[in-house]
């Protein structure tokens, strides 16, 4: 089984990674944002890049076309069969296309939501195949979420 793990830079992908042991036995591979300050070790797997983007950027919507663009692609060059993500924006475009192809979609939501819901969080919350949160508090939020602990 194909499984991609997908996140922004920063926190999200430092999340993501814990994940890895879980499908370490599993063809997986890693899809996050280049980031010039932060460099990915590539020993923990295939890893792709999507352009970052930053929604207060003068070319948020020129690198969220070409993050949409590569996204297609990428799905179809590796059709995975599962999507996990933690989130943020960048991600959403490749985990509606996989939803689209029939993969299966896990969200996370992100350890810093403790009160409230993410933008990304809602957006999946109405595509995900199983949706988790971090904090029990969120349960309000997210009804049919599932707690099971958080991944640190």
């Amino acid at each position: 089984m194909k499984v991609c793990l997908i996140s922004s830079t920063g926190g999200h992908f430092d999340e993501l990674t814990k994940i890895i042991p879980a499908v370490e036995e599993h063809d997986y591979f890693l899809i996050t944002e280049k980031n010039k300050s932060r460099k990915v070790d590539s020993s923990q797997g295939k890893v792709y890049f999507l352009m970052q983007q930053e929604r207060k950027n003068a070319m948020f919507l020129l690198i969220f076309v070409a993050n949409i663009i590569k996204s297609f692609f990428l799905y179809l060059r590796e059709r995975p069969k599962v999507i996990i993500t933690t989130g943020a924006g960048a991600t959403y475009p490749f985990c509606l296309i996989g939803k689209i192809f029939g993969a299966k979609l896990i969200y996370i939501e992100s350890y810093a939501k403790i009160y409230s819901s993410s933008a990304t969080g809602r957006l999946m919350y109405k595509i995900s195949d199983e949706f988790f949160i971090q904090w029990e508090t969120l349960q309000d939020s997210y009804p049919n979420a599932k707690y099971r602990g958080a991944l640190f």
